[in-house]
């Protein structure tokens, strides 16, 4: 049998854009990892691992930008949102120094809920999506005010902003 943590690096590996619908690959490694370590220490893994894999990513990605580019970055990011561009980002607010916007749904989630997944699971898949933007955004050298996914449609899944690390 592999090592758990080497089976949620598999993974990584295989989120070979941070654009990508990773809806399934989530779901089927958090349950191969559930059933051989317990929830806690899975959710705990696949954290750790995807978060890193947002900052290799972000490394990659964002190579060009500088941390006072946190408006590039965050337009950057809207243009090739999750699954295409059908991210359906709202509220966005922008400015010389800082972008912010909310996505109100997006196809990972939607992913979930359509397939039937439970309040308690959607939850937990919602923190391991949560923390691919967090390695994502971290790995730019902006400032991120928030990186927060919520399950259910239409509740304000995920709220960004990022400011320019010289802009107060």
């Amino acid at each position: 049998m592999t090592d758990p943590e080497a089976r949620a690096e598999k993974l990584s590996r295989e989120l070979d854009s941070a654009f990508r619908n990773r809806a399934d690959l989530y779901r089927l490694f958090l349950d191969e990892l559930t059933a051989e370590l317990g929830a806690e220490r899975a959710e705990a893994v696949m954290i750790r691992t995807i978060e890193q894999r947002g900052r290799e990513v972000a490394a990659v990605a964002f190579a060009d930008f500088g941390p006072n580019d946190a408006r590039a970055i965050g337009e950057a990011f809207l243009a090739v949102s999750p699954d295409g561009g059908h991210m359906y980002p709202t509220d966005v607010e922008r400015n010389a120094t800082h972008i912010a916007f909310r996505v109100k749904r997006c196809p990972l989630k939607d992913a979930w809920v359509e397939a039937g997944v439970g309040e308690e699971k959607l939850a937990t898949l919602c923190r391991i999506a949560g923390a691919f933007d967090r390695g994502l955004f971290e790995a730019t050298g902006v400032r991120f005010d928030n990186v927060t996914w919520t399950p259910g449609h239409g509740s304000g899944c995920c709220h960004i902003a990022l400011t320019n690390r010289d802009a107060g």
